[in-house]
């Protein structure tokens, strides 16, 4: 059965619905259901700005509605095609049955394109949706944060879940010219294959997506953005260098590094209290032990001209004050089997519960007792996965829901309570470092990072994949740990070099922040509180000697210089949603050698960066896109015609940076 209703396109077969409704220009809303009612909730989508006014064709083979430069046809077996202004088909659902015995992929393998099977015990389904591979030429690119070097993600199999340095952002930008969100936060699987490309809900009660139709990249990502939301304006502090390192464990430790920093007039915007600074897991609190007057701190760091940021674990405790409380109010995720414990790191802790709005707001008042009230007002937000000590999905209950159905929000709902948070108390220019977030929370001043990833070339490489891939999924505002997570020690020559190309690298990248955890580890500061989570070895931009500080301050300058541009950058994504970190096809996406191109990528419009991604490289193949004309940075050269590669060299001390012109 086909028909209207108000500005949607039903399909209704048995205990099936289907809907196709305009969201946004030149996009549908897809929704399917077996449950009695569709469900209500909007998940990642905001509603439209405009309205649209479809224009919608019934005859009793099939159905069709246009929304500006998108169409979609639904079969009298209901089967969606959805297709651009041209003609050109986009998606087109992968089914392979008898119900339409005209159509050319008629099949007795009766495979269904969206298939709904029961999940037993619950009234939830474990839902498969099926699309046609159109072209397997086509490239993907988005669907957030995974530990991979591909920026072409056609062929790959993605768990649709966070992990500690995965981030599930379920967008995807297609070479075909569409854009399609899998708007559906349950635990899956998506598998872009050159045969079926598919999506799993692992249990849940509709299916969700969102389509556009774009002539451009950028055109189809500004219209992502309308419907998901834009981060806030970048603050000025978020334009220069951040030091941070695992762990200062002293109140006197982080000043002196600050003091340094200013004795040696380096540029410094920021600097991180790491974890541990508390008494216990959940406490939300200086431990008075090593952080004896937090307020005088502030004021000094506020007369050095430099921001505070301070972590936060979503972790309690069950030692904490205040565990028993937020216990009792239905605060911390729950277990449907075994012991309920989620994280066991330095402690026996159970998460609070993001998901909801009083448990937010709880952990807020605390937050604004201890730290805000102090004048901090920039906070990371670390294990925003939530990171488990077992990642059993389907374990795991939240207000909202099982884990399984609804975990991914988790990450968004985090950053939406300190957002709302420091709304309350007249803020606007909102950035809070953290962990993991899914589609919807750039608009929360989600500020992601790449985890605790490795110290190495490989892990370095995979970095650059992670950063492009975010900013094609919706977040303009991305970082990693400059040299890496875990290990490194700044007297290895051999760490050196990856520590200084990666540095380079950071300077172009949305946030300029060192961190790590060094080796070797330092002795134990004390024996109450966190003290038993070492320190590492020391981080800051001297500690590698004196080479690698020379080249660092080369960097730093440069950072400093691009402030004003960098600033532009920050404007356009705050206004549009454009991704300062872009990859050559978003600039060029006329010239076909640019959606191919991996391991080069554009800061802004102007500069093309040329990271230096292996040990022992001292020259550099580089492709100048076509229809412009570059200028290597600091080598006074000639300026060369795009559309050809050239050899350059880059020795230790220099990253290879042309400019547009």
């Amino acid at each position: 059965m086909l028909y209207q209703e108000q500005d949607r396109l039903v399909y209704r077969y048995d205990s099936e619905r289907l809907w196709i409704q305009p969201w946004g220009p030149n996009a549908f809303r897809v929704r399917a259901t077996k449950m009695s009612t569709m469900p209500k909730e909007d998940w990642a989508l905001q509603p439209p700005g405009v309205a649209s006014r479809p224009e919608m064709s019934l005859s009793g083979a099939e159905a069709s509605i246009e929304n500006g430069k998108i169409n979609a046809v639904v079969s009298s077996g209901g089967k969606l095609t959805v297709s651009n202004s041209k003609g050109d088909i986009l998606l087109e659902e992968y089914a392979r049955n008898r119900r339409d015995v005209t159509d050319p992929k008629c099949s007795a393998l009766e495979i269904q394109a969206r298939e709904f099977k029961p999940v037993v015990g619950r009234s939830d389904y474990a839902l498969t949706a099926r699309f046609e591979s159109l072209d397997p030429a086509e490239k993907l690119f988005g669907m957030g944060q995974y530990q991979q070097p591909f920026l072409n993600l056609k062929g790959h199999d993605l768990e649709l879940a966070h992990r500690n340095s995965q981030a599930s952002v379920p967008f995807l930008l297609s070479s075909r010219g569409y854009g399609f969100l899998w708007n559906n936060p349950a635990i899956g699987r998506a598998v872009l294959g050159c045969n079926i490309m598919s999506f799993e809900a692992y249990s849940t009660e509709a299916l969700d997506y969102w389509v556009v139709a774009g002539d451009t990249p950028a055109e189809i990502l500004e219209a992502y953005a309308e419907v998901t939301g834009k981060v806030p304006m970048m603050p000025e502090f978020g334009l220069g260098f951040w030091q941070c390192k695992l762990r200062y464990q002293t109140q006197e430790e982080l000043l002196d590094v600050a003091r340094e920093y200013r004795r040696r007039n380096l540029p410094l915007d920021l600097i991180v209290i790491d974890f541990f600074h508390w008494p216990l897991q959940g406490d939300w609190m200086f431990d008075p032990t090593y952080w004896p007057d937090p307020d005088a701190m502030v004021k000094e760091l506020q007369a050095l001209k430099v921001e505070l940021m301070v972590s936060i674990w979503p972790t309690v405790d069950k030692r904490s004050d205040n565990f028993n409380e937020m216990l009792e109010r239905g605060y911390l995720i729950q277990v449907d089997r075994g012991v309920r414990t989620g994280l066991d790191f330095q402690g026996d802790t159970v998460h609070f519960d993001a998901t909801n709005g009083e448990a937010r707001q709880y952990l807020w008042r605390k937050v604004k007792e201890n730290y805000y009230s102090k004048g901090i007002k920039v906070f990371w937000l670390d294990e925003a996965e939530p990171e488990y000590a077992v990642y059993d999905f389907d374990n795991y209950r939240y207000h909202a829901g099982p884990n399984v159905r609804i975990g991914n929000i988790y990450p968004r709902e985090y950053s939406r309570g300190f957002y709302e948070g420091l709304v309350q108390e007249g803020h606007k220019d909102i950035v809070n470092l953290v962990r993991c977030a899914w589609a919807g929370s750039q608009k929360y001043g989600a500020l992601v990072w790449s985890g605790d990833v490795a110290s190495s070339w490989p892990s370095f490489r995979n970095q650059l994949a992670a950063g492009l891939h975010m900013g094609v999924s919706g977040f303009p505002w991305w970082t990693t740990d400059i040299g890496g997570f875990h290990g490194g020690d700044p007297d290895d020559e051999q760490f050196r070099e990856l520590f200084v190309r990666w540095f380079q690298w950071g300077a172009f990248c949305p946030v300029f922040r060192l961190h790590g955890d060094r080796e070797p580890r330092q002795p134990q500061h004390g024996e109450t509180g966190g003290a038993a989570c070492r320190s590492g070895a020391a981080n800051e931009v001297w500690s590698y000697g004196p080479e690698v500080l020379e080249i660092c301050k080369t960097y730093m300058a440069t950072r400093e210089d691009m402030r004003s541009y960098t600033r532009g950058l920050m404007a356009q994504a705050h206004e549009k949603g454009t991704p300062v970190m872009r990859t050559l096809f978003y600039e060029f996406p006329e010239d076909a050698a640019c959606w191919s191109v991996a391991e080069q990528y554009m800061y802004g419009d102007k500069y093309l960066i040329c990271p230096v991604l292996r040990p022992g490289v001292r020259k550099l193949a580089v492709y100048l896109p076509a229809g412009a004309k570059w200028q290597a940075v600091g080598k006074g050269s000639d300026a060369f015609d795009g559309g050809r590669t050239v050899e350059v060299d880059c020795p230790l001390n220099y990253m290879p940076v042309f400019e547009r012109i």
